[in-house]
This record gives C-alpha cells, structure tokens and sequence, in this order.
C-alpha cells in the first residue's frame, strides 16, 4: 500500500513539475505579492506638500518649519505670512497641508494660557488627513519639548510603541500577507488539477486502480503541500532580509502553525473541487469566493475588534483569521507557544472537518 502511495506521489510531482505555467504561479506569485505589499503598498504617508503660515518669524517657529521638512514625512513648499490664500494652494494642489502658527506664538507658547496652532488637512481624504495630522502634531510636540526641561501644560510625553518602535507597515502587513497567499495558492491549485483530471477523464481510470478514492486524493496534494512549504519558507525569509521584520519568536512553532494551515488550505482547495465542474468554475470559486473573506474578514485590513458583531462572529470562521494572529504573536511580539494555543486548536479542527467534509463528498460526487 505505502509502494502504490508513493508512487502516485511521484506522480503527481513529476506532472506538476512539468507544468511551466503551475510552477511560476506556484512559486513565482508568492514572491511578487509580498514584494509589492512590503514595498509599494503601505499605511504609512511620506512626502506630504506643506505650506506653513508664519505671521511673524521668530527662532521658535523657524525651528519648528525646519523640522517639519526635514522629516520624511512633509515637503515645506510655501512659507507664507497670511492664511488668506491657503485656500486656493489647495485647490490648485500646491500643497494637502497647512500649518498656521499665532502671531504671538513665541511669546505664549509656554505660558499657562498656551499659545495656539492651526493644522489645516484635505479632508476628502480623512484617513490621510488624520494620519497627516498626528504626524505634524507628534513632530511640532518633539519640537517644543526637545531643549526644554517641561512642555506647555507642564507635560513632557513619552510615548513607547511596542513590538514595531519604526511603525512600519510591513509589520502589519507580512503576517496578513503570508495568510493570504497560502491560503489562495494551496485552494486554486488543489482544485484545479482535480477538476482538470475529472474533465479529461484521467480521474477515472486512476479510480479503477486497486488503491482507495481517498488515498488517490491524499497524494494529489502531497505535492502542492510541499510545494506551499516551499512558498512559507521563501516568504519569511522575504520578510527577514527585504523588509527587515523580525523573526521575534521560535521558528519551529510558526512553521507547525503554517504547515497546519497549509493543510486547511488544501482542504478548501479540495472541498471546492467536488462542487465544481469546470476548471473555470474552480478558479473562481478558489479566487473570488476566498479572497474577499482573508481580505475583509481576517484582520488583513480592517482589526476585527472594530467590526460589527455579526461580521465579528462570521469572521470566526475564516481560517486566515486565526493563522494572522497566531503569525503575529509568534513572528512579531515573540510570544511562546503556549500562548499560541487556541489558533493552534481551532486550525487543527478546521483541518480534520475540511478533510473528513471534502473526502466524503468527493466520493459522493464520484458515484
């Protein structure tokens, strides 16, 4: 039994390996995709144009304007002395944001009273113009407490960000990115080559064989199981060297954790074979029907903490959900595996449900 099994692994290898087209989505893609999501796709804003209203110049304000455009986040492009014009460089685009400092902002910055600045933002925009605010407010800050012993309101912040101090968006991004590329390679290319095989009809003279449905389903996705081992692998050590994330915690629990949910994916992959019957269909099913979950659902985009109770409950279900989390406290705060330990249940029950569900239906759909 175990000689039959490893021969329809191997050849199940030796056809997946021959497919050019198989191999660059299966190895290929995953490269790109976390490429442009560390590098060309991030909630982090730099170069934001800047004009800064200035009425009268003093050390303070001049100090201040030149921190501003010294950090990579804002371009100083206008110093004006009026704010009755900063109006029209917005709708020209000159600048998104304007600073505006009070006349007498030197002489009461430091006075109970407090001396006032106006932030002006581009509101049609409001997740940049907030995200631009808090930079300009979180710099001018720095720079009113840098070389004094106490800030205004006699407050001097310390603010301490853990587990990501530079604020990158890769962190955030590389877990939420690992969960979603898995989990689409291992579901398309699972139930495309299985509906490919019942289309051409080479399905069933591998079923007339002496070996079991179940055991012919098992090897077909042995190789897409290495091969999913292999894209983890080329992934963490993306992250590792190109985007400078940290490998915080044990390198073997995050692996058991992603084998465990190449399995899920697998499952899935399977499961939608049995209801498709077309390799079109199976894309589709494969693509469509779980991208929208692993990106609105998982915690990807949007923390599901914020969700609603409904969408809350439904993302439960989401597999991608919980290997984000459980990726994030082993891969980004260094958390032991035992703090890990419901992901790891409630990956390992979608695992043994998915197979026993998809298994069974297969056979079902073969008679």
């Amino acid at each position: 039994m175990m000689r039959q099994f490893a021969a329809f692994i191997k050849k199940e290898f030796l056809h997946v390996l021959r497919d050019a087209r198989t191999m660059l989505i299966l190895l290929g893609m995953p490269v790109v995709q976390i490429i442009l999501f560390g590098f060309a796709i991030s909630t982090e804003i730099r170069n934001i144009d800047l004009a800064v209203v200035i009425p009268s110049a003093d050390g303070i304000t001049r100090k201040l304007t030149e921190k501003m455009d010294a950090s990579e986040y804002f371009t100083v492009r206008c110093v004006l002395q009026d704010s009755k014009d900063i109006e029209r460089y917005f709708r020209d685009g000159t600048v998104s944001m304007a600073i505006a400092f009070s006349p007498d902002f030197a002489d009461k910055v430091f006075s109970p009273e407090g001396s006032a600045i106006q932030l002006i933002t581009d509101g049609s925009n409001t997740n940049t113009a907030r995200t631009a605010a808090g930079y300009a407010s979180a710099i001018i800050l720095d720079g009113l407490t840098e070389d004094m012993p106490v800030s205004t309101g006699g407050i001097r912040p310390n603010i301490r960000m853990l587990f990501n101090p530079q604020m990158r968006s890769s962190y955030t991004f590389v877990p939420g990115v690992m969960g979603l590329i898995i989990i689409l390679i291992c579901a398309m290319m699972t139930s495309i080559s299985i509906v490919r095989e019942k289309e051409t009809g080479t399905m069933d003279l591998m079923l007339v064989s002496p070996m079991r449905p179940s055991v012919i389903i098992l090897s077909k996705m042995v190789p897409y199981m290495v091969l999913s081992t292999v894209n983890y692998l080329t992934i963490l050590l993306l992250s590792v060297t190109l985007l400078d994330v940290p490998l915080s915690g044990n390198f073997w629990s995050l692996s058991l954790l992603s084998l465990i949910y190449i399995i899920v994916s697998l499952a899935l992959g399977l499961l939608i074979s049995t209801k498709a019957r077309t390799q079109l269909a199976a894309m589709l099913g494969s693509g469509m029907l779980l991208m929208i979950p692993v990106v609105f659902l998982s915690g990807l985009m949007f923390p599901v903490e914020s969700m609603p109770g409904f969408f809350r409950a439904v993302s439960a279900i989401v597999p991608a959900r919980w290997y984000i989390e459980g990726v994030k406290k082993l891969m980004i705060e260094g958390l032991p595996i035992w703090l890990v330990t419901k992901e790891f249940i409630i990956l390992s029950a979608m695992a043994v449900l998915l197979l026993a569900v998809s298994i069974r239906n297969f056979k079902l759909r073969l008679k």
